[in-house]
Order: structure tokens, then sequence, then C-alpha cells
């Protein structure tokens, strides 16, 4: 079972992320069109899908009413993104305090699904501190150029070539160790 929820400006949102009784033409192809490579990129930065999809629902929902004039950007789809990794960073700093509170509850460990298809290299990018993930996610994942990625994150590009090179030494010898491991 899955509930519905509404936005401010009065739309339904679906439990399974579809735009109900949307008049606003163009939206729900969009969200179709997007939603499911955003949640997989907000994925990597979170390090969890269900966080993911709560904050990329989360993005399109503020889209809703600026739609008519996002939908004129040339890329609407960074739009999104810029909203959602923001809602990312914010969350994981926010999430910094909420789960200090949680761990002081005592803990029944119940095994993520998703876990066991992790893979070394999300490990290895779980373990970067959010700005780097963030550049990471956004230069190779995304595909998005150094300027873009600078522009996207308000950084300057040299912050963001630096920090792709800690990233990329970070990245190797995590990866090294882990497939030590493996052997």
């Amino acid at each position: 079972m899955t509930l519905d929820r509404v936005t401010k400006t009065g739309n339904r949102i679906a439990g399974s992320g579809v735009l109900v009784g949307m008049e606003t033409e163009g939206l729900r192809e969009f969200y179709s069109a997007h939603q499911p490579r955003l949640v997989g990129v907000i994925s990597l930065l979170t390090g969890s899908r269900a966080e993911a999809e709560d904050i990329v629902q989360e993005a399109f929902v503020r889209l809703v009413p600026r739609w008519e004039k996002v939908s004129r950007y040339d890329a609407p789809e960074a739009w999104v993104r810029l909203v959602a990794v923001r809602l990312a960073a914010n969350r994981h700093r926010d999430g910094n305090r909420f789960t200090q509170l949680f761990h002081r509850l005592p803990a029944e460990h119940v095994p993520d699904p998703a876990d066991r298809y992790t893979g070394d290299l999300e490990q290895a990018l779980a373990g970067l501190p959010m700005p780097t993930r963030q550049v990471v996610v956004l230069h190779y994942v995304c595909d998005l150029s150094v300027a873009q990625v600078a522009d996207t994150l308000g950084i300057a590009e040299g912050t963001v070539k630096s920090r792709l090179s800690r990233a990329r030494d970070a990245l190797s010898e995590s990866l090294l160790l882990r497939s030590d491991d493996h052997a």
C-alpha cells in the first residue's frame, strides 16, 4: 500500500512517485525520463537508495510550481539535479545531528537488502567526504565538465580539480585494500 501526498500547490504525488492530476504539460514525461537516473546519481551521494528516492521526490515537488519557467531552460534536468544535490548535502549535514540521536537508541541491526548489492566502488565512494563525493559523482557519473561542476556547486574550478585528484588517490587506495581483502 502506498500513500499519496499533496504539494503546496495542491498537486497530488502518488506513493509510486507519479504525478497525478497534473495539468502542466510535459512534466509527467519529464519526470518519467529523468527520475530513475537521478535516483541512481543521488544514491551514490547518500549511500541509500531509499534516501535518494526521498530526495529526488522532494526535488520534483519543488519543480512543480516552477515547471512553466524551468521547462524553458536549455537543460531543465540540470535544475532538478542541482536541487537534488543540494538537498542531499543538506540532509547529510542535518543528518549528522539525527544520527547522533539515533545511535543513542538501543539498536537492533536490520540489514538493508540493498547492502548485498553494494559494490566495492560504491563502498569506497561512500567513504569519501560529502564535498568530494559530490564532485566525483557530478563529474564522472553525470559527465559534467570541471567548469560545470564548479558552477553547479558554487566553488572554484581549482577546488573541483583538487577534490577530484584527492578522490582518485583515496579511491585507488581504498579499492586496492578491498582487492587485497578478496584475495
